[in-house]
């Protein structure tokens, strides 16, 4: 069975408490165990009460830190790991924790420090390494990154997430890679209803038996990034007769350079030429497609080390911003709609089904959800909120058509698609694949309108994979 909570160890701690006891020590003990169930509110409370008394307690600290990370508050968080460096400098933990918070709001010069800092003090030490690895990859220096991954994956185990729900779980075994390119399941696989052991399938030697599971949930999702990776998951699933969501045959046809062969001929879809091509011969390629052009490097998202190229001349300064070997020359796509706004809509595939997600339009032509004007501009909410609630009026049955063939010509249990339209309605195809990201929005009022089809995804994702699993 998966690790379960106990409200045991909170019950004695506060029959302590009753009886008198009192420090800093069993204030912690009482956060732990409030966190272990899900009471984040009052765990948090119990920490800070904690810090009242010792200040300078450094599981507080850092277990407070942790919990605000884990809720999205990073700048607390990042406040909470400073505080634990500052007074314990000789614990490797805590400059580990504060070099992740620091990478994660692209602080890449004070995240490295924060590593170095923890593999001076335990130079063997997995996690630090991992966090070097995963910041080097971000920087584009994937050799050194591999470097300081191996190492990080020495020794390294199937972790077993806490399971807080109610009766039996449906148990999950997550197959995720060391080197990113995951599909984000945070708000996919929630700890009510799933038990979930992670391995990151680099780890795997075969030596290592399995935990019982119900369904693997292949996480690998960027076929650009993670062609070994995805040989190690094929090898992990040799290992197991459960069912499987995103084989990793069904992931490997979706990188950016393939996917325009692999959804060739469906009407109604443009999907741009993509040539992946040796920086060496990046000029020979752009002279193909013509310009402006589109160039990134492989394996990144979010729009890191992705630009724009009007013209040839422009080609070499893109070039010495690009890491990498190899590059991605994109056909460039406009569009833009009649407003002469770039637009950028997002559909999720779940189970062969479409579903709306989000509409974002911005001023640039590097459209993204979290920078685009959104949050500003009633008019742009107004718009996506048109889309989110008749999808099929907004984008016309010609785009709906084509959508409705790309699902099923990729075949994925989960993934989504970004798209344009053109004028004459059709889908200008941005990228499809498994590693789209659905986050549930803001308290803010403004997103009240995008609740409820976030929340069908997530219902209908939860749903697709007890049905998989053969679980009520």
């Amino acid at each position: 069975m998966p690790d379960r909570p106990s409200v045991q160890p909170l019950a004695e701690i506060e029959a302590r408490l009753a009886r008198g006891e009192d420090g800093a020590e069993l204030r912690y003990q009482k956060a732990g165990a409030l966190a272990a169930l899900g009471r984040r509110e009052e765990a948090q409370a119990a920490y800070l009460s904690a810090l009242a008394l010792q200040p300078d307690h450094f599981g507080a600290l850092n277990d407070l830190g942790t919990l605000l990370y884990q809720a999205d508050f990073r700048s607390a968080a990042r406040t909470c790991y400073a505080e634990a460096v500052r007074y314990h400098p000789d614990n490797p933990v805590g400059h580990i924790n504060l070099g992740n918070v620091l990478a994660a709001e692209d602080q890449a010069d004070t995240a490295r420090a924060s590593f170095e800092a923890a593999l001076s003090l335990a130079p063997d030490h997995p996690d630090a390494h991992l966090g070097m690895a995963n910041l080097l990859q971000d920087l584009g220096r994937a050799e050194a990154a591999e470097t300081h991954r191996r190492k990080g994956l020495v020794g390294r185990g199937i972790l077993a997430q806490p399971y807080r729900g109610e009766g039996d779980p449906c148990r999950v075994l997550l197959l995720v890679s060391a080197s990113g390119g995951n599909v984000p399941t945070r708000f996919l696989l929630d700890d009510r209803t799933f038990a979930v052991f992670t391995l990151p399938v680099e780890a795997w030697t075969g030596a290592q038996a399995l935990p019982d599971h119900d369904l693997v949930f292949n996480a690998l999702g960027d076929a650009d990034l993670g062609g070994e990776a995805l040989d190690a998951a094929e090898r992990v699933l040799g290992a197991t007769s459960a069912p499987v969501i995103n084989p990793p045959a069904r992931i490997r046809p979706t990188g950016r350079a393939a996917i325009a062969e692999r959804l060739a001929g469906i009407e109604g879809l443009v999907a741009p030429q993509v040539i992946r091509t040796p920086r060496e011969t990046v000029r020979q390629a752009a002279r193909r497609l013509g310009y402006p052009l589109l160039i990134r490097s492989p394996g990144f998202h979010t729009g890191r080390y992705f630009r724009k190229v009007e013209d040839p001349a422009g080609l070499a300064a893109a070039l010495a911003e690009l890491p990498g070997r190899d590059l991605l020359l994109i056909q460039y796509l406009d569009a833009r709609d009649d407003r002469d706004r770039w637009r950028k809509f997002r559909v999720m595939m779940v189970g062969g089904r479409l579903y709306p997600l989000h509409l974002a339009l911005s001023g640039d032509w590097k459209v993204h959800y979290f920078t685009a004007d959104m949050a500003e501009n009633a008019a742009h909410r107004e718009a996506e909120a048109a889309f989110l609630a008749d999808m099929p009026g907004v984008v016309g049955a010609k785009a709906m058509a084509a959508l409705e063939a790309v699902a099923e010509r990729l075949g994925l249990d989960y993934g989504g698609i970004d798209f344009g339209l053109g004028a004459e309605g059709q889908v200008l195809l941005f990228e499809a694949n498994a590693t789209m990201v659905v986050n549930p929005p803001d308290p803010d009022p403004r997103w009240d309108y995008r609740r409820a089809p976030v929340d069908r995804i997530l219902t209908a994702t939860r749903g697709l994979l007890l049905q998989r699993a053969a679980r009520p």
